[in-house]
């Protein structure tokens, strides 16, 4: 978790920070979407990472699904908010399109697969089922949930 030290010595106090991260549920024309078995802890997960500060939303969105899987993609539309309390982190999800490229494994991933709806609910837990699940809906509106790393809050446990 970022920290943020005030200078002011009337505010001699930690404030925790919150750290940006994007990913993409890039969608091919037969429904499947793009997934990375992650090398640090062997989950399958959509493909994101740290939004750099120099950079666009966008633009980081890109290159992170390109780093991790070789995939060039086009930004559709923003699909999700996510809040995970307990690392403080605000994630982004972003709809994709292919757009070419060929799938390769990176120092961040294991595997790389295009999953079904059924694959994705099967291979990846709640927290991360739910981003590519919301990115496969048809309306527009994005979804905004709170998560504490592990499961939902506020809503009922996925079965």
């Amino acid at each position: 978790m970022l920290l943020y030290m005030s200078t002011s010595p009337a505010l001699q106090v930690t404030t925790p920070l919150h750290s940006v991260s994007v990913a993409g549920a890039v969608v091919r024309e037969d429904g499947r979407v793009l997934a990375i078995r992650r090398a640090d802890n062997g989950t399958w997960e959509p493909p994101g990472g740290v939004l750099e500060l120099t950079e666009t939303v966008e633009d980081g969105v890109r290159r992170e699904i390109y780093e991790e899987t070789g995939i060039k993609v086009s930004v559709e539309r923003l699909t999700g908010v996510y809040k995970n309390v307990t690392r403080g982190i605000v994630a982004l999800v972003f709809r994709c399109h292919p757009e070419g490229g060929a799938e390769q494994l990176s120092d961040e991933s294991t595997a790389v697969d295009w999953l079904t709806p059924a694959e994705v609910a099967d291979r990846m837990g709640e927290v991360y089922a739910v981003r590519m699940l919301d990115a496969l809906r048809g309306d527009a509106a994005p979804s905004i949930r709170t998560h504490d790393g592990r499961h939902l809050l506020g809503e009922p446990a996925a079965s």
